[in-house]
């Protein structure tokens, strides 16, 4: 029988499965500590050049003496804003010569907020600015990187295996960012962090899914990122309380050593074994599911009609290129999880860039967040998907480019208008983001789905690379447009994806494409309903009453 059937005489969601997933889940909570804890230890806090020679020099002062001291060797100037402040970046190059200036090498940072940060520690600032952006967007080639690699490594050795390579590389380069020697080091951990948190993502992705029956498949693909809102949450809390940075990477990441323990509990995935032809090792596993589900299971489970991906025929994925409307479905599908995955992951690194709180803000961002993906839940296989896409991708577009309005005829009062449509922002994103893995999957047909949702990642990853260096493009312009700028790039890129998607066609309730020609034909006639085969596989008769009722269908409808 087709594996999808035993699902269904195991049951779809039992038990056996839901302890699974909420195992290989509890990942989730872990690689979103790794993913976003940037936007603490990367933060920027006040500083100035320090005194030359001033050994024990302080941003705070500390007194009139240390006043004197510092006015006769840090000039004033004017930053972006306007306002006069210390400088930043000069000093005196001769006490004695006037207002002559030279860089400074040394500084000192306010230490109200954030008593130490990585940028602090490896004075990521002035010159050597623009290393903030690119190290995370180093972190994003990692995933791109642990996205192909490790992905290819998941067919080849298996789903647990890999899960588990990816967990240990997890949590060894999470522990060792804490003792990074300088800037270099802490740059190439970043990298091996981002490939294993991708890895271990989609492994735990693909084990909790993978044993799901189809019907609770979209439920399952949303719920893990419950659980990666969850550990967004503890983080925001955890790092109000410790404001060490290496102290807080520490707490966060050696608790994910225990994610090792669970090689005794969490089971391979038995479609993988049945494409290796490891049956009897799946039916052993499928069998003590089904125990576990109180269920019974017909002594012999596979035939000829099991799902053997071995068997299955070869076609590659640059056959969605092979026609007018294969090639602009498929560039429509990759442009949208490009921008998704930048606007995304670049609303949540300008959390740090935005007025007010910097937890407080992170806090309603995952508040936000967490209640596009219920809203997901609650309308995906009611609204649609290409309606629930494209009004997210909207939505959150047009309220980042709202933030001109306050920016060009706002003062310092209204700053909280930015933060705000900003944060209306990261509901459009966070929702077009759990909806576009589901509705591009059901626009690949079978065929081509794995290797068309790879390309979709490499897409994805590529626009997480160039997040970081929008997100942080206020700062080089500076003045008014220092925060709204990201938003308002993030803003007319979602608009024209979610206008884009508008030309893709709905997959709601629809007979999904299995073959090429499937996708070709898929969608050209949206003014007729598609007859369901599963609907007529349902008809214990024989073929001539099933090719009646395909004929009374079809005239209906």
């Amino acid at each position: 029988m087709k594996f999808d059937n035993i699902l269904e005489h195991l049951g779809e969601f039992g038990s056996y499965q839901k302890r699974l997933y909420l195992l290989v889940c509890l990942s989730a909570i872990s690689i979103a500590f790794q993913t976003l804890l940037p936007v603490f230890y990367l933060a920027v806090p006040d500083f100035r050049c320090a005194a030359p020679g001033l050994a024990n020099d302080s941003y705070k002062s500390q007194g009139t003496a240390h006043d004197v001291i510092i006015n006769g060797s840090v000039p004033w100037e004017r930053d972006d804003d306007g306002v006069t402040m210390l400088s930043k970046c000069n000093v005196y190059s001769n006490l004695t010569a006037g207002n002559e200036t030279r860089q400074c090498t040394t500084w000192v940072y306010d230490e109200t907020t954030f008593t130490s940060t990585a940028l602090a520690q490896f004075n990521i600032v002035c010159s050597d600015k623009g290393w903030r952006a690119t190290s995370n967007s180093i972190n994003f080639a990692g995933s791109l990187c642990g996205a192909f690699f490790l992905g290819f490594l998941s067919d080849l050795i298996g789903r647990k295996k890999t899960f588990f390579l990816s967990a240990l590389f997890h949590s060894a380069s999470g522990i060792g960012l804490a003792f990074a020697p300088n800037i270099e080091g802490f740059i190439a951990l970043r990298f091996i962090n981002g490939a294993a948190n991708a890895g271990l993502f989609m492994s735990a992705f693909v084990i909790g899914v993978e044993l799901v029956g189809p019907s609770k498949r979209v439920i399952a693909g949303i719920v893990i990122e419950l659980f990666w809102c969850l550990g967004l949450f503890i983080l925001g809390a955890v790092a109000y309380g410790i404001r060490n940075w290496q102290h807080l990477q520490l707490v966060l990441s050696v608790p994910s050593v225990l994610l090792l323990f669970m090689w005794w509990f969490i089971p391979e995935s038995p479609r993988w074994l049945l494409s290796r032809g490891r049956d009897a090792e799946a039916e052993q596993i499928i069998r003590k599911a089904a125990e576990v589900n109180g269920v019974d299971l017909p002594p012999k489970l596979f035939d000829k009609s099991t799902v053997d991906l071995q068997n299955q025929p070869k076609v590659r994925v640059w056959e969605m290129f092979t026609t007018p409307v294969l090639l602009i479905r498929s560039l429509i599908i990759f442009f949208n999880w490009f921008v998704v995955s930048m606007v995304y992951y670049g609303l949540g690194l300008n959390v740090q860039n935005l007025s007010g709180d910097i937890y407080l803000n992170f806090t309603i961002a995952n508040i936000v967040e967490t209640l596009a993906y219920v809203i997901c839940i609650f309308l995906l296989d009611r609204a649609g998907r290409k309606k629930l896409h494209c009004g997210s991708m909207m939505l959150g577009g047009i309220a980042c480019l709202a933030t001109m309005f306050p920016v060009m005829y706002g003062n310092s009062s209204h700053t909280w208008i930015t933060t705000a449509l900003s944060m209306i922002g990261k509901l459009g994103a966070s929702g077009a983001f759990a909806i576009i893995y589901v509705f591009s999957a059901e626009l690949f047909p079978t065929v081509v789905r794995n290797s068309g949702m790879g390309s979709s990642s490499v897409f994805a990853r590529v626009g997480g690379i160039i997040s970081p260096f929008v997100a942080d493009i206020g700062l080089l312009v500076g003045g008014n447009l220092k925060t709204a700028l990201p938003l308002i790039v993030f803003g007319a890129v979602s608009v024209g994806a979610g206008l884009l998607s508008l030309a893709l066609p709905e997959t709601l309730n629809r007979k999904l494409p299995e073959t090429i020609e499937d996708a070709k034909a898929f969608g050209r006639t949206n003014n007729r309903r598609e007859y369901n085969l599963d609907t007529l596989a349902d008809i214990k008769s024989d073929d001539k009453q099933a090719n009646e009722f395909k004929k009374t269908y079809d005239q209906k409808f």
